[in-house]
């Protein structure tokens, strides 16, 4: 007999997309669908809170297979991507001795620093490591890159290794430009082209770099990072095209080394749309070669949004950045590890670094599938969505000379500075939440004695000094500086919580009022509450309270703030936690503080700090 297979879903009716809407709207209960529900990005874009089929019916992206032209689903038909490590010593056989023990553990891509490029330093780099296996990188001052190249193709034409050796030379003439402002080095394309004709011999080795890392990490917005990124691949197509090289040789030279940051979907879009539009571009020019078109994209997690408060956060951010790239299909990935912040990386957080990859792979099994977003009516949208944007900005860049012009003049710097700020200011009203450092802090956390890197006062990696050049400003250093300023001052404010009256009320804004003074490490006395305003204050100046918050429902507020205000009598800093209707009331009777979710977080607690850190 013929086993009976019950179809489900046949007993459901289909829901269009107005029905579905209608429910919504009544649900919504005459609230604005489109400020409830619809999410306006940085990108600008508006993103749906639904997706369905037909939104994604004529989109051609669906219509190619993992690598095929234009590779939006992936260069390969696998996922096999390399995990990397950087090895931070300058000292070659420090370094090789590093190597050999982290490919020991599971790497097969390295990142090495090479401070002087000579045969020897290249031959003790290399001592024992298998070049059919590993990959490796090698990043130096750009004006030494060709001596390094020279002494590399020696060192592997001697041990008859040209094919076997595939990685990159990251040679990145706007590096200075970009990170501390001034002058374009003069003579680009030449430079270039000397160094393609210095490994025409090495097949597998890239050396035009296009890093945008540095834009992740400077708080620039995603379209931002893309569409530059899509300028400064077609600046060396077209500067060394024009300096008769064909296409090909040019495009298979060419590096992309790109930030992930924790928008997890956007930063799995981004990478999509970055092949599709660097293969049109390659397109172009006339390759010989489709393979040419293919974007070699290596990508590292972001150190904007890492803080030095809560550390440990910062593994959760960089695993969801891993696995965004992962899913999307690069070529390599350097987990940057969570201590880096303030420190220099040890033995332990680089472990946990590179396992946090080999958990992607090997109990994710992410490296198992290809282009598993492919197809979804969400990120195949996004994908588009990112790439018209990002195409934008291109085209921009272009037309107003190309990427290095626009580096030159100042104009990317600036740009992205723009978007940094613009990002400080979103984290200062939390409407970007940076957990442990502007919401949630763990309160009694004390950092000042772990920080290592002295880079400036704040240990942010920002240099001071530099004019012109990206911020490089991590997003949680404002609220850092107020966090070490608290523990270097001779006594600890402290804040009491207030709670009288309605219960809900006065739980849930003492629970908001902790969390707000909490982001300047001050200690926090919370309380179950008290009958009359003059028992809290007098609790709260027994404690010896440098701020007493009084925290109640609105309606209570009109008669319990000014009778609280009265009986303080200044011998505290008064705070009231909401922003009721009879504010304007309450500011008449001298009442000036209050904190709400509309606050600028940071420069109220900076003016608090001015006023009780002595």
């Amino acid at each position: 007999m013929a086993e009976k297979k019950e179809k489900l879903f046949d007993q459901f009716p289909g829901v269009s997309y107005d029905e579905w809407r209608a429910k919504v709207e009544t649900d919504l209960k005459g609230a604005d669908f489109n400020k409830k529900l619809v999410w306006r990005t940085n990108e600008g874009f508006n993103v749906e809170p639904i997706y369905r089929a037909e939104d994604i019916a004529d989109f051609k992206t669906t219509e190619s297979l993992p690598g095929e032209y234009p590779f939006v689903r992936g260069t390969r038909t696998d996922n096999e991507w390399l995990t990397r490590q950087e090895i931070l010593s300058e000292d070659a056989a420090e370094a090789n001795k590093t190597a050999i023990e982290v490919i020991g553990k599971g790497v097969n891509s390295l990142g090495f620093k090479v401070a002087e490029p000579t045969e020897a330093a290249i031959a003790a780099l290399l001592n024992g490591i298998d070049l059919e296996k590993i990959e490796i990188n090698f990043n130096c001052c750009p004006c030494k890159a060709q001596d390094l190249a020279e002494a590399l193709v020696k060192y592997l034409k001697a041990n008859g290794a040209e094919n076997k050796f595939h990685g990159s030379i990251d040679f990145n003439p706007l590096r200075k430009a970009l990170r501390h402002g001034g002058e374009v080095p003069a003579e680009i394309a030449e430079k270039a082209k000397k160094l393609i004709e210095t490994v025409k011999d090495v097949p597998a080795i890239r050396v035009l770099a296009v890093d945008s890392v540095m834009f992740c990490d400077g708080g620039a917005y995603i379209f931002q990072e893309l569409g530059y990124t899509l300028a400064w691949g077609a600046q060396w197509m077209t500067a060394l095209t024009d300096a008769g090289m064909t296409a090909d040789a040019v495009a298979c030279r060419i590096k992309f080394n790109k930030g992930v940051s924790s928008n997890y979907f956007m930063e799995l879009a981004k990478f999509r749309a970055a092949r599709m539009l660097w293969a049109q571009i390659v397109e172009k020019y006339a390759p010989a070669s489709v393979d040419a078109a293919k974007m070699h994209v290596h990508a590292a997690t972001s150190k904007f949004n890492q803080t030095i408060y809560d550390a440990h956060v910062n593994l959760l951010r960089s695993q969801t950045e891993a696995m965004s790239a992962a899913l999307a299909g690069v070529d390599s990935i350097t987990v940057v590890p969570f201590d880096t912040p303030y420190k220099t990386p040890d033995a332990f957080s680089e472990r946990i670094a590179r396992n946090q990859q080999f958990l992607l792979k090997e109990e994710s099994h992410l490296d198992k599938v290809v282009d598993p977003a492919g197809g979804s009516y969400y990120v195949e949208t996004l994908t588009l969505s990112i790439a018209n944007e990002a195409w934008k900005l291109f085209l921009s860049v272009v037309e107003n000379g190309g990427f290095f012009a626009e580096v030159a003049n100042g104009n990317v710097q600036n740009a992205v500075n723009a978007s940094c700020e613009k990002r400080h200011t979103d984290v200062a009203r939390r409407k970007e939440i940076l957990l442990g450092s502007n919401q949630y802090p763990n309160i009694n956390e004390k950092a000042a004695d772990k920080i290592e890197t002295k880079s400036c006062h704040c240990s942010c990696g920002h240099n001071e000094n530099a004019q012109g050049g990206l911020t490089m400003k991590r997003a949680a250093t404002d609220f850092e500086e107020l966090r070490l300023a608290t523990e270097a001052a001779a006594k600890r404010p402290k804040v009491f919580m207030l709670t009288i009256g309605n219960l809900a009320m006065r739980l849930a804004r003492a629970q908001f009022s902790t969390n707000f003074f909490g982001c300047a490490g001050y200690e926090i006395i919370d309380n179950l509450g008290f009958d009359t305003v003059q028992a809290g204050i007098d609790a709260a100046l027994e404690k010896e309270a440098d701020v007493i918050v009084l925290c109640s429902s609105d309606d209570e507020y009109a008669t319990l703030a000014p009778e609280a205000f009265q009986y303080l009598n200044g011998r505290a800093e008064f705070v009231v936690a909401g922003a009721p209707a009879c504010m304007e009331d309450l500011k008449a009777a001298g009442i000036n503080e209050f904190i709400h979710v509309r606050c600028n977080v940071l420069d109220t607690l900076k003016s608090f700090n001015a006023k009780l850190l002595k």
